[in-house]
């Protein structure tokens, strides 16, 4: 059998172009979620400090999540210089695919997505969409456990076209199945870790979120008297490296 070569060239570092305009979008529902309100203040200090633009939206119905996603998307088609990046911050009850507006009414997840992909939102064709969702997946609690001490012809040129779903990254507060922690007076362990380190700390976006993950699994988050554990978890199609400061 012959040894398989390993090629010893770097892999290319190319990054996004982050020049342009920066827009966010936060909606969160606030009622019956104690703590929100920590969290909005959270986000639009980290916005504010990596020059984002954000319009914050509280208490939407199913209906008004899709119908801010439409605007946000009309914003960034028709701003007036190129725009370079877009987040989307979603907040509230949820189960796996779904939010629930404020209304009680559900909104599937993958429609809200559509809206920026590359097909339906030309001005970000290329450019990363970051997605942060801060609900619940399901009913399960992690308890924690105990741990001792090719196929296909791809062309190698740049190519002319790109696939519908690429340059975006969605980062759930939780796993598939399983609940999100939120506390009443300090806000979600999820959005304060991440935002704490985004504002202090460098890298390309998915070195941060390791670092996001690694604090959280490290925390141990205690729910009717039981220690629970929490980790977000992190789906990606960007293309280049997405440095944020």
């Amino acid at each position: 059998m012959e040894e398989e070569m390993i090629d010893p060239r770097p892999l290319e570092e190319e990054a996004y172009d982050m020049s342009g305009a920066r827009l966010a979008l936060t909606l969160c529902v606030t009622k019956a979620r104690e703590g929100s309100e920590v969290d909005i203040s959270a986000l639009e200090h980290m916005f504010k400090q990596l020059r984002f633009e954000n319009t914050t939206k509280r208490d939407p119905t199913a209906q008004q999540f899709q119908e801010e996603l439409k605007n946000f998307q009309d914003v960034i088609d028709n701003w007036k210089e190129p725009v370079s990046c877009a987040f989307v911050v979603l907040m509230a009850h949820g189960e796996e695919g779904l939010l629930k507006g404020e209304d009680g009414k559900m909104v599937k997840l993958d429609d809200l997505f559509e809206t920026l992909n590359n097909k339906n939102c030309r001005a970000l064709r290329g450019k990363p969409k970051v997605y942060i969702v801060q609900a619940c997946r399901g009913e399960h609690r992690d308890l924690g456990e105990t741990i001792g001490g090719d196929e296909g012809d791809v062309t190698k040129d740049e190519p002319q076209t790109i696939p519908t779903y690429t340059d975006t990254l969605h980062v759930y507060s939780t796993v598939e199945g399983y609940l999100a922690y939120r506390h009443d007076e300090d806000g979600s362990t999820f959005i304060q870790t991440l935002t704490d380190v985004f504002c202090n700390r460098k890298g390309p976006i998915l070195q941060l979120l390791t670092e996001v993950t690694r604090r959280m699994a490290k925390a141990e988050l205690v729910q009717e008297g039981t220690a629970r554990k929490v980790n977000p978890e992190i789906q990606s199609t960007l293309r280049k490296r997405l440095y944020l400061q």
